[in-house]
């Protein structure tokens, strides 16, 4: 280890432990991370539940088990050894003191906070109060507010009791390998650079599409939304990616500056930007609250003031109950400067397309000529690279890092407040929601927010 490289983290700690969100990812995570990068360090789960170590680590094998893992393996047999456990009420003092002792001679932990916000605020407290903070990292899972107003307010509680460089702000999708495929291929080839601006770009699409309505997330889906869950954070996210300038230097952070620099860059949103649906038999759903005005689909205008995308729009929409699970973005070029063959009705502009779930896809689309004496052509796309889904799942690939300190992945305060800031006048129910049928790509509202700029490029499974 360098003098610049930062201290590996030698604990981890999961507030929440006995959770759902600790079944379908942490548990698989840490798996991973004991089998991959010989993961040795203690770790710790603390939760009220009234549980024993005994039924922490049934958890962790039926978690194990359920996502494809061996529980009769020597990884498991690692994993299931490491396993520690504190059962209590975050604000019982005691519950920290038992936490310092289960420690023992950590002295750099990584403490993870999958649980809900609101109760960031007492766990950051008791662990700077037990000595526990001492030195340590803290990862949170989103959402980070609900606003631009309590996320400055959640920043603020936890600057009281760690750095910022100290802090990782988890968003899975930064974790996904075709994300990062992204900016990637972008960066590493000189081919795209000179068209990737506002002479040769016409606009550009993202969706976001799930064939499936919110499930058992009723409660919390309601309180939340289609803006709030996926546009604010995620699309914003793949956005940045696609359009931030190439990154300076040899710094960690660097990725990070041109993403906030981006996101800055990008002009709030106003009713007439946002179009809202809801997909006929939402309020059905339990939890749901009667009379609900939640969106479950949402489609966005965007603009970006800045000298290489002036003038450029660009579209994104995400949904439940859409006709495919399928995220993808599309980059579509201008017209030729002159109709050389008279296609007058033909777009005939190209585009490049990045296919991010469920399979890993780059392709390029143009126009080529039709067999025959005529000078007509075709639109076509010729596929760059289709790969399966990534192999390391996203959750082991950020605890990794987070416990190496490495932050290229993990979103940065400036970050998340420039993205409150784009959707915070358009949350809630401040412009009308209109209903949409399951299977249909959502209201007919969201053709004519797109209008000339349109149609919209509906993703299709390969």
């Amino acid at each position: 280890m360098t003098a610049d490289t930062p201290p590996v983290s030698d604990a981890l700690v999961f507030f929440g432990a006995t959770g759902d969100l600790a079944y379908k990812q942490i548990f698989p995570a840490l798996y991973g991370l004991v089998r991959d990068e010989g993961l040795s360090v203690p770790i710790i789960g603390v939760a009220k539940s009234g549980w024993n170590l005994d039924q922490l680590k049934k958890r962790a094998a039926d978690s194990v088990k359920a996502h494809g893992g061996d529980i009769t393996s020597e990884t498991f047999k690692k994993l299931s050894s490491l396993l520690r456990y504190v059962d209590g009420d975050y604000a019982d003092p005691k519950v920290f003191t038992e936490l310092r002792k289960q420690l023992g001679d950590a002295k750099r932990p990584l403490h993870y906070l999958a649980i809900p916000p609101s109760l960031f605020s007492v766990v950051a407290s008791q662990l700077a109060k037990s000595g526990c903070a001492e030195n340590a990292r803290l990862v949170v899972e989103k959402p980070f507010g609900r606003d631009r107003k309590s996320a400055e307010e959640l920043t603020k509680i936890l600057d009281q009791y760690f750095s910022e460089n100290d802090i990782f702000r988890i968003d899975h999708y930064l974790g996904k390998e075709p994300v990062q495929n992204i900016l990637f291929t972008r960066f590493a080839n000189s081919t795209f650079e000179p068209v990737w601006n506002r002479n040769f770009v016409r606009c550009i699409q993202i969706t976001m599409a799930e064939n499936f309505g919110v499930q058992d997330r009723g409660a919390f889906y309601d309180s939340a939304g289609a803006i709030r869950d996926v546009l604010q954070n995620h699309m914003l996210q793949i956005l940045a990616s696609l359009t931030m300038d190439p990154p300076t230097g040899q710094e960690h952070e660097a990725v990070r500056d041109r993403k906030a620099s981006l996101l800055k860059a990008i002009r709030s949103l106003g009713p007439g930007d946002i179009v809202r649906g809801q997909y006929d038999g939402y309020e059905k759903v339990p939890g749901v609250h009667s009379g609900s005005t939640v969106e479950t689909f949402a489609a966005a205008r965007l603009f970006i003031d800045s000298w290489r995308w002036e003038g450029v729009p660009i579209y994104m929409r995400t949904g439940k109950c859409l006709p495919v699970t399928i995220a993808e973005a599309v980059v579509q070029f201008k017209k030729p400067p002159r109709e050389t063959f008279g296609e007058i009705d033909s777009l005939g502009c190209g585009h490049m397309r990045f296919r991010i779930q469920p399979d890993v896809t780059i392709a390029l689309g143009t126009r080529v000529k039709v067999p025959g004496d005529r000078m007509i052509g075709d639109d076509v796309e010729l596929i760059l690279t289709r790969q399966p889904g990534q192999d390391k799942p996203p959750y082991q690939r950020l605890l990794g890092d987070a416990m190496h300190g490495i932050s290229d992945l993990f979103t940065r305060e400036d970050i998340v407040d420039a993205e409150w800031r784009i959707v915070n006048d358009v949350l809630g129910n401040v412009t009308p929601y209109y209903e949409y049928k399951p299977g249909t790509w959502g209201p007919d509202e969201a053709a004519k927010l797109i209008g000339r700029d349109g149609p919209w490029l509906d993703p299709k499974p390969m």
